[in-house]
């Protein structure tokens, strides 16, 4: 599974996706709920002009934009826009990306308001009818959250305007152009994880341990929630381990739906150490065997069987 898909299909839990909002959007305040969240399609893009035009394959696949994750999500009486994007790459070019998933966002509503305004036209001004949005007509506001989860450390514009080229022109001006801010996590980063209330947190600070074996074991044997890891979750985080082993063997850690990755992880880090000795081994038997000793001088050196290094002396033949 790759890991956009990975990440897709953890957050397609409504759960865990309101939680990035309290997290990151609302400091940690508990303010929306799953039940807050409505489902939106992903698309964002759309075509404009005759109909004639918009039915052109080539034409519609340049316009259309596809997030990642987006949910329609109630605050009050009011709803907001709330997109997630998944990068483990830097992209120098995400402000204008997370900027176009944005405006998609705003044109895609606005088209349903035109569509809406001209079908009940009564009443309407000539600038009203022929702009199709009312004097009171509002759009939901929109924002993206971009979760970066790459290794390498966010180097990459934040904004619009690190984007652009102001060489030579006047402060003034470049004062009049809108700016745009992209809203990062760099979740290796984070140095509290406490405001996430689900697994969000685990995934989380699995990634940003992810370096660190010791610290990853230590991590999952002081939590049993990773004794009992949701599968989703796991695909997850074992993404980021570079540990394909842990992947192929999810199925011996796996028990109704739930994975024991304090289990798994540590057997995997026992097999490592247990390779590493076995090569330690095998370089100093090599050495030994090129100044002439024999096996059973070698196997009393260094406290082994016979058999463990006469098997080692016939691979080095």
């Amino acid at each position: 599974m790759g890991k956009d898909a990975g990440w897709k299909g953890f957050f397609s839990d409504d759960e865990r996706y309101a939680d990035v909002i309290n997290g990151i959007g609302c400091k940690g305040k508990q303010v929306v709920k799953k039940e807050d969240l409505q489902e939106m399609d992903t698309q964002t893009g759309f075509l404009r002009g005759p109909k004639f035009i918009r039915k052109l394959p080539s034409l519609k696949k340049k316009n259309v934009k596809i997030r990642d994750c987006v949910r329609k999500v109630a605050f009050g009486i009011n709803f907001m826009i709330v997109g997630i994007e998944n990068q483990e790459t830097i992209d120098y070019s995400i402000p204008l990306r997370s900027m176009s998933h944005d405006v998609g966002t705003y044109e895609k509503q606005a088209a349903k308001i035109r569509k809406e305004v001209r079908k009940n036209h009564k009443g309407l001004t000539a600038g009203e009818y022929l702009y199709g949005f009312r004097k009171d007509s509002r759009l939901y506001s929109s924002v993206t959250i971009v979760l970066y989860s790459g290794s390498k450390t966010w180097d990459g514009p934040r904004s619009l305007h690190e984007m652009l080229d102001f060489t030579d022109i006047p402060e003034e001006m470049q004062q009049m152009v809108a700016d745009y801010k992209i809203n990062l996590v760099e979740i290796r980063k984070l140095e509290d994880t406490s405001v996430f209330k689900t697994d969000v947190r685990h995934v989380f600070d699995f990634i940003r341990y992810s370096n660190d074996k010791r610290a990853l074991k230590q991590l999952v044997e002081n939590d049993d929630y990773y004794k009992n890891m949701e599968e989703d979750a796991f695909d997850v985080a074992v993404q980021y381990t570079n540990a394909t082993e842990l992947i192929e063997a999810k199925e011996y850690y796996e028990k109704e739906g739930v994975v024991d990755m304090c289990r798994a992880l540590t057997e995997l880090i026992e097999d490592g150490r247990e390779e590493g000795r076995d090569e330690k081994l095998k370089e100093l038997v090599e050495k030994k065997v090129r100044k002439g000793l024999s096996v059973p001088e070698i196997a009393e050196i260094f406290e082994e069987s016979e058999m463990t290094i006469a098997e080692i002396v016939k691979k080095l033949q």
